[in-house]
């Protein structure tokens, strides 16, 4: 039950930060640009796209090795219900300023939920998963780096929005999830080390 109260309460906290990240409108993660990019161009619910393109990315992850657990399920469940309820809402500031300020704060939140979730390790998302699958060869911080630009790419050419905080993410967010998995993980049991 613990684990369980843990992993919503994480996955939560992503999609706040998700759902931020895309109401400043100053360019949201990558794998998030690409579910909003194909829901804008198929024209369908962000969360029925979520949930597609969430099987499928843990589908290839499980083929690398890379077994599913309970995370796997919850995270794009409550994440898409999550970004879904809050975009329809929360209004775009007006001002470039207060929306850079919007992700700003955004940012942080993001790599909380996300860390939060891994460190939980009862199997990662569809985002985390296709990286941590990567590694080996090329290590989590990266893998997610490259994770995040493939999807930025797919979402900009959807119609989502790419900007500043499009490329912050790309170049910033796998080490940071990295390092706060890493800490949580400790919090929870000395001397753990999940993956990634």
């Amino acid at each position: 039950m613990r684990l369980t109260l843990r992993l919503v309460v994480s996955c939560t906290v992503l999609g706040v930060g998700v759902a931020l990240l895309l109401t400043a409108g100053l360019g949201s993660d990558g794998y998030s640009t690409m579910i909003n990019g194909l829901s804008i161009g198929l024209e369908v619910p962000f969360w029925v796209v979520n949930l597609v393109v969430g099987v499928v990315l843990v589908g290839l992850a499980w083929a690398r090795g890379l077994r599913p657990g309970l995370g796997t399920v919850l995270q794009p469940l409550v994440v898409g219900f999550v970004v879904s309820g809050l975009l329809g809402v929360l209004d775009q500031p007006g001002s470039w300023w207060l929306r850079a300020v919007l992700l700003v704060a955004a940012f942080p939140v993001v790599a909380a939920g996300v860390a939060g979730y891994l460190a939980a390790d009862a199997g990662a998302g569809p985002t985390e998963a296709a990286a941590i699958a990567m590694d080996p060869p090329v290590p989590f911080a990266w893998s997610y780096s490259l994770v995040q630009g493939g999807g930025a790419l797919v979402g900009w050419l959807g119609g989502a929005a790419v900007g500043p905080g499009t490329l912050l993410v790309i170049a910033l967010l796998g080490p940071l999830v990295d390092l706060l998995a890493r800490r949580f993980a400790m919090l929870r049991a000395p001397g753990a080390t999940p993956r990634p």
